[in-house]
């Protein structure tokens, strides 16, 4: 999923990460810049600290700023996905809180990957609003479109 999200904020026009489909609503930018402090915070949550100096507040800034967001949300999955493969499937069951709830190591897991889910499902719909094509639906379209190769006489 991190890759989905990813080619969906490179396919966005730097223009576009300011819009918001209404006020008090998260602007594109700021959606990937969410998920990028989740990131880090969720690997915090599962036991990988945050890189020396992250600054939470300087990542939401970040959200009017395309290349600065991209570089941003790359380097927190790099970072969520080397705090997954140190997990320890032992560990699995042992609780812990996390967003204020009672869970477990695997019920973290489980809700973060809804929280992907949930916001690139909104991204999509914030893209397809805006004009944008999602990168996978745009390559099937054009492997669908392909004219069929024709026998040989």
């Amino acid at each position: 999923m991190s890759s989905a999200i990813t080619h969906l904020a490179e396919a966005m026009p730097a223009e576009k990460y300011t819009w918001r489909p209404a006020e008090g609503v998260r602007s594109v930018g700021e959606v990937f810049t969410h998920i990028t402090a989740a990131n880090y915070g969720v690997a915090q949550a599962l036991g990988t600290p945050p890189p020396q100096g992250l600054d939470f507040k300087a990542i939401a800034a970040l959200s009017a700023d395309k290349p600065r967001v991209l570089q941003a949300l790359k380097d927190s999955f790099v970072h969520f996905r080397n705090a997954v493969i140190a997990l320890n499937e032992a560990d699995a069951d042992k609780p812990q809180k996390m967003f204020n709830r009672s869970t477990t190591l695997r019920g973290s897991f489980i809700a973060i990957t809804g929280h992907f889910g949930e916001h690139l499902g909104q991204s999509i719909a914030y893209a397809r609003v805006n004009g944008v094509v999602p990168p996978w639906t745009g390559e099937f379209q054009q492997q669908s479109q392909k004219p069929a190769d024709k026998p040989k006489p």
